[in-house]
C-alpha cells in the first residue's frame, strides 16, 4: 500500500451471491483514489484502500444497486439473528401453501381423496396459491429485476426467472385451456430455495462462532472504587486509572497492572495457555480473562476499544474479511456466471424448441437449468474456510492478520528460526568469568561498566550479574554500539572494547562447543578476560522442529552468534542449515535468498526482527504477549511457544485444503448440473428438483468449511500443573542432561526444565506426581533436593 493511503470499512446490504459482491468490487475498484477494494459475501464487509471519499464510495455501491454504510465497531461483524429469524417465517409460510398447492396439482395423482367438484377451479386455486407464494418470497424477485436493472444480475434474478417463467407459462396454459402446468413448481423453486437460504444463514452464523465467543469474554458490570467507596458500573463506564476490583471467578473488565493483592487468572481465551497465570502487585492483566482464585485491585490502563481483547476481535475480524488470493479465480467467473447461464437458458429453451420438442418441455429444461445454478457456492467458498480457520487459530493464541497470511501459511516450505528468544528462551545467564591479569572483582565491574548503556540481553546479563554481586558500576563517556559485533566507551580514561572473538583459542573454543556464547573485553587495546553466557532451548523447539520435517518442511536458524555455538543448539533441536554471524541488518538479505528457492515463513520476536518478518512470504512474531503490537507480523502468536508456528502451518495447510476441495465443489456443481438441467445426458430433471440441488450446495459448502473446527493442531498432551525443584549439586550440562531425562522418564512428567546456573527444575506435568517421587527420582541420580 502506498503511503498516505487509508483503509476503511463498510457493511454492504442486498449481497446474495457471488454476482452480487463481484458487481460492488468492480464498482468501487474502478474510483479514481481506490487503490484496492475486497469485498466478502459471508461477512457482507467491504475493505478499501485509497484516499476516496466515503460519499464517492458509498454513492459507488448505491449506483451497483446496493446499500452501504461505514462499519463503527467491531460489534458489527457479528451475524444478524433477525435475518435467520424472517427467513424461518417466509419458509414456514411458504410450506403451509405449497402443501395445498401441492395437494390441488398431485392430490388425485398420489391416490388422495380429491373431489369432482374441484376439478373445474383447480387451476385457479393453484394460481392463486402459488402467487401468494411468489408474495410472500418477493425478495427474490425484488433483488433479482434490482440487479438486472443495474446490469449486474444475480443469483436472485435466476431464480426470480426461473419461478416467474413457470408461473407466466402455467398462466398462458389455463387460460388455453391446457392442464400443462408448472404453478407447484414455481412455488417448489422459491419455497427449497429459501430452505437452502436457511441452512446457509444457520451454517454461516457457526463461522462466527470465534468472535461471538470472544465479545462473550468481557464482563457486563465491573466493580471500582469511586470517592473512596465500591460501587458497581457498566463496564463500558470505566475508565483510564480508575482502580477496579476483581473477586475469584470474576472476569477482567479492561486491561491493567495489579496494585494490590495476589490471583491466578486462567488467561486461555486469549493466549490458548491452559495453566493459570499468577499474578501480584507489578503484575499485568487483560480484559477477558478470568480470575480464578485470590482479591486483585488493578489500576486500569486501556479500556473499551483500546483493550488487548478488542484488538483481538478487531484481528479476526479483519481476517475474515478480507480475501485469499486464491479467491481470484471464482471471482472473475462469478463476475461472467449469471449472464452466462440465462445465455444457455435461452440456448436451452430454443434448441429442443428446434429438435421438436413441445413447448412445455422446452420451458421445463430452461426453467431448471436457471434455478441449478449457484453462484454462491463460488462465493463462498473461501470466505467461510477463512472465517473458521480465522477463530480456531484465536482460539489456539494464534492470531491470523489476513486471509493472505492463512493462504501462505498453508504453501510455506521453509522456515527461518532466529535462534535467541525464539528456540532459546532468550534468558541469557553469566556461566563463566574469566579474567586475564586482573582480578575477577575488577574485571566483572569494568565488563559491567561498558555494557551499562547497552540494549542488548547481553548486556543486561552481564549488569545483572554484577548487581548479583553488589559490584559498583562505573559512568562512561563516548559510548557508541558496534554494528553487531559489541560496544567501545571510555572508563575512567581508558578505552574499553567488548566484542566478539577475533582469535579463538583453546579456552573459548572450548566453551563455544557447549554452545555458549563468550564476550571478548578489552582495555586499550588489551585483553583483560573474556565471559561467557548460556540460553536454555525452549522445552517444545525439538518438537516443532521434529514435526515440520515430518511435514516435508525446511528449518534453518539465523543467528548473529558465531558458527560453533549456534550449531550445538542447531544439533540438540534438529534444525537442517544454520547460518550463523549474521548482523541484524543482513538478516533481511539471509531470508530473501532463501526465498528464492523455497515459500518462506520467518519466525522471529517481532521487534528485533522486523525487518527479516516483514520481508518472508510469511512473518510470524512469537512471544507476542500483551506488549507488542499486534500489527508487527502476518501471524502474530500469543506464546513463546515455537511449536504455535507449527500449528500455524498445519492450519494455514487445513484451510487451504479446505478452500479447493469447496472451489472443486461449486466448480464440478455447475459444470455438471448446468448440461444435466439442460437435458443434454438424456434427464428429464424437473425444475423442483433442480432447484433442491441448488439449495444444498451452498449448505455442503459451509458445511465442509466448518469441518475446521475439528482440527487437532497438536498432540502434545494438556499441561495441568507445573512445579519447581531447587537442586543442590549440578555443576554443567551434563547434570542438567542427567536431572532432565530421569525426571521426563517418569509417568505424568510432559518436560522438564533443569539450569545448572539456577539450580532448579521446572517440571511440567500432565497429571500429579508426588514431592516424595520426584525427590528420589532426582536424588537417585546423586544430587540433593533442597
Amino acid at each position: 500500500m502506498s503511503g498516505g493511503a487509508e483503509i476503511e470499512k463498510y457493511i454492504i446490504t442486498g449481497m446474495n451471491c457471488a454476482s452480487c459482491s463481484a458487481r460492488v468490487e468492480k464498482a468501487v475498484s474502478a474510483l479514481e483514489n481506490v487503490e484496492k477494494c475486497s469485498v466478502n459475501l459471508l461477512t457482507n464487509s467491504m475493505i478499501v484502500e485509497g484516499s476516496a471519499s466515503e460519499n464517492e464510495i458509498i454513492s459507488a455501491v448505491v449506483n451497483a444497486g446496493y446499500g452501504a454504510r461505514k462499519e463503527l465497531d467491531s460489534a458489527e461483524k457479528e451475524p444478524d439473528k433477525s435475518d435467520f429469524k424472517l427467513i424461518l417465517n417466509r419458509l414456514i409460510a411458504s410450506c403451509i401453501l405449497l402443501i395445498f398447492i401441492m395437494y390441488f396439482s398431485m392430490g388425485r395423482m398420489i391416490g388422495l381423496p380429491f373431489p369432482d367438484s374441484l376439478d373445474g377451479v383447480s387451476g385457479i386455486i393453484q394460481l392463486i396459491l402459488s402467487l401468494s407464494v411468489m408474495i410472500i418470497n418477493r425478495r427474490f424477485f425484488k433483488n433479482g429485476f434490482k440487479g438486472a436493472i443495474h446490469r449486474s444480475p444475480n443469483m436472485d434474478t435466476l431464480v426470480s426467472l426461473g419461478s416467474g417463467a413457470a408461473f407466466l407459462y402455467s398462466v398462458y396454459s389455463l387460460i388455453d385451456g391446457r392442464n400443462d402446468l408448472y404453478f407447484e413448481s414455481a412455488a417448489m423453486i422459491l419455497t427449497l430455495i429459501t430452505v437452502g437460504k436457511m441452512l446457509e444463514e444457520k451454517s454461516k452464523g457457526k463461522t462466527a462462532d470465534a468472535i461471538k465467543s470472544l465479545m462473550k469474554l468481557a464482563p457486563d458490570f465491573a466493580h471500582v472504587i469511586r470517592n473512596g467507596k465500591e460501587v458497581t458500573i457498566p463496564s463500558s463506564q470505566i475508565v483510564k486509572g480508575d482502580i477496579f476490583i476483581v473477586r475469584p471467578g470474576e472476569s477482567v473488565p479492561a486491561d491493567g497492572t495489579v496494585s494490590k493483592g495476589e490471583g491466578a487468572v486462567n488467561e486461555s481465551a486469549l493466549t490458548g495457555e491452559s495453566i493459570p497465570s499468577d499474578k501480584s502487585a507489578g503484575s499485568k492483566v487483560s480484559a477477558g480473562t478470568v480470575n480464578g482464585s485470590g482479591f486483585l485491585e488493578c489500576i486500569a490502563e486501556k479500556t473499551g476499544e483500546e483493550t488487548f481483547l478488542s484488538q483481538i476481535i478487531r484481528t479476526v475480524g479483519d481476517a475474515s474479511s478480507s480475501k485469499a488470493p486464491i479467491a481470484r479465480i471464482a471471482d472473475k467467473v462469478s463476475a461472467v456466471f449469471v449472464p452466462i447461464v440465462i445465455l444457455v437458458s435461452l440456448i436451452t429453451l430454443v434448441s429442443w424448441l428446434v429438435v421438436g420438442r413441445n413447448f412445455g418441455f422446452a420451458v421445463a429444461r430452461a426453467i431448471s437449468v436457471l434455478v441449478i445454478s449457484c453462484p454462491c457456492s463460488l462465493g463462498l467458498a473461501t470466505p467461510v474456510a477463512i472465517m473458521v480457520a480465522s477463530g480456531v487459530g484465536a482460539r489456539n493464541g494464534i492470531l491470523f492478520r489476513t486471509a493472505a497470511s492463512i493462504e501462505e501459511a498453508g504453501r510455506t516450505q521453509a522456515v527461518i528460526f532466529d535462534k535467541t528468544g525464539t528456540l532459546t528462551k532468550g534468558e541469557l545467564i553469566v556461566t563463566d568469568i574469566i579474567p586475564d591479569g586482573i582480578d575477577k572483582k575488577s574485571f566483572l565491574r569494568y565488563a559491567a561498566s561498558v555494557e551499562k548503556k547497552s540494549e542488548h540481553p547481553i548486556a543486561s546479563a552481564i549488569v545483572e550479574k554484577a548487581k548479583k554481586e553488589n559490584i559498583e558500576i562505573l559512568d562512561s563517556e563516548n559510548f557508541k554500539a558496534l554494528a553487531g559485533s559489541g560496544v567501545e566507551t571510555d572508563i575512567d580514561g581508558f578505552h574499553f572494547i567488548a566484542s566478539k572473538p577475533v582469535i579463538e583459542n583453546t579456552e573459548i573454543k572450548m566453551l563455544q562447543s557447549e554452545g555458549k556464547t563468550v564476550i571478548v573485553f578489552s582495555k586499550n587495546n588489551e585483553c583483560i578476560g573474556i565471559i561467557a553466557l548460556s540460553d536454555s532451548i525452549r522445552e517444545d523447539s525439538k518438537k516443532a522442529v521434529s514435526d515440520l520435517h515430518s511435514m516435508g518442511i525446511r528449518t534453518i536458524m539465523l543467528t548473529g552468534d558465531n558458527e560453533k555455538a549456534a550449531t550445538v543448539i542447531a544439533k540438540k533441536v534438529g534444525i537442517d542449515e544454520v547460518i550463523s554471524d549474521v548482523l541484524p541488518d543482513e538478516k533481511e538479505k539471509k531470508v530473501a535468498s532463501v526465498m528464492e528457492h523455497k515459500k518462506t515463513a520467518m519466525v522471529g520476536d517481532g521487534i528485533n526482527d522486523a525487518p527479516a518478518l516483514a520481508r518472508a512470504d510469511t512473518g510470524i512474531a512469537i512471544g507476542a504477549g500483551t506488549d507488542i503490537a499486534i500489527d508487527s507480523a502476518d501471524i502474530v502468536l500469543m506464546n513463546s511457544s515455537p511449536y504455535d508456528a507449527v500449528c500455524a502451518i498445519k492450519l494455514g495447510r487445513a484451510a487451504l485444503r479446505n478452500i479447493r476441495e469447496n472451489l472443486f465443489w461449486a466448480f464440478f456443481y455447475n459444470i455438471i448440473g448446468i448440461p444435466i438441467a439442460a437435458g443434454v445426458f438424456g434427464i428429464e430433471l424437473n425444475p423442483m428438483i433442480a432447484a433442491a440441488a441448488m439449495s444444498l450446495s451452498s449448505f455442503c459448502v459451509v458445511t465442509n468449511a466448518l469441518r475446521l473446527n475439528r482440527i487437532k493442531l497438536t498432540d502434545k498432551k494438556e499441561i495441568i500443573m507445573k512445579k519447581t525443584v531447587n537442586i543442590e549439586g549440578m555443576m554443567c550440562m551434563h547434570c542438567e542432561a542427567r536431572v532432565k531425562s530421569a525426571l521426563e522418564a517418569l509417568d505424568g512428567v510432559e518436560y522438564a526444565e533443569v539450569s545448572h546456573e539456577k539450580g532448579n527444575a521446572v517440571i511440567s506435568m500432565t497429571k500429579n506426581v508426588s514431592d516424595e517421587f520426584i525427590k528420589e527420582t532426582i536424588e537417585a541420580q546423586g544430587y540433593k533436593v533442597i
